[in-house]
């Protein structure tokens, strides 16, 4: 059959048929006019399409050269206040500090004191100081003399005397003359002398105090 179709020919003529069926075909084709129905139709619109909105987007300005300095300064991390030190801080403290003062001539203070408040309270004084010099011999010598005393009430130790020779040229020896601690009663006198060198330019001045 498919080997008919590819080799089949054009014929002309006329298709014969019967006439009743002809006819039936004449009136399905037209049929009556009342089966014939107007359609109406609408038109449909499509739904608007949601606008969705596009995410935001984060915007860098980028740093400003030479307006840093126009910013306002960040505002300092405060700290929490240290905690003070315990007694055993400042005991120690305390005891660091007096060392100190001890070793760089709290002493001689302390010994002063106590000196001057024995003085003011035992009275003790010096008195009949002479000084001569001695140029027989191959060295000149310079004797001292004196005496202290005690016119207070009270027994009183007597401390080591100061002496202080001034040469001419203003410069000035300064000796001590120990007592080794001897207690004066009250009205007993000490007497002290010494032999010292002479300033190569001679004695102006020679003075006799209580050692501080």
């Amino acid at each position: 059959m498919m080997a008919d179709e590819r080799t089949a020919r054009p014929v002309s003529g006329e298709i014969m048929t019967d006439p009743p069926a002809i006819a039936a075909a004449d009136r399905f084709m037209r049929g009556p006019a009342a089966d014939v129905v107007d359609a109406d139709y609408v038109v449909m619109s499509r739904p608007p399409a949601e606008s969705v909105p596009p995410p935001p987007r984060a915007i860098v300005t980028p740093p400003i050269e030479g307006m840093d300095m126009l910013r306002k300064p960040e505002a300092p991390v405060e700290r929490p206040p240290a905690s003070r030190g315990g007694p055993i801080f400042w005991i120690a403290g305390i005891a660091a500090a007096l060392a100190a003062f001890w070793v760089s001539g709290g002493h001689a203070l302390v010994r002063q004191a106590s000196f001057v408040s024995g003085g003011q309270t035992s009275a003790l004084t010096i008195s009949g100081v002479t000084s001569r010099v001695d140029a027989s011999g191959a060295n000149p010598v310079l004797f001292v003399d004196g005496e202290a005393a005690n016119d207070g009430a009270k027994p009183a130790q007597l401390p080591p005397l100061e002496i202080r020779v001034t040469g001419n040229d203003g410069r000035t020896t300064r000796y001590t003359l120990g007592t080794s601690g001897h207690s004066l009663a009250s009205g007993e006198r000490f007497g002290f002398a010494s032999r010292l060198d002479v300033p190569k330019n001679g004695v102006r001045t020679v003075l006799v105090t209580f050692a501080q």
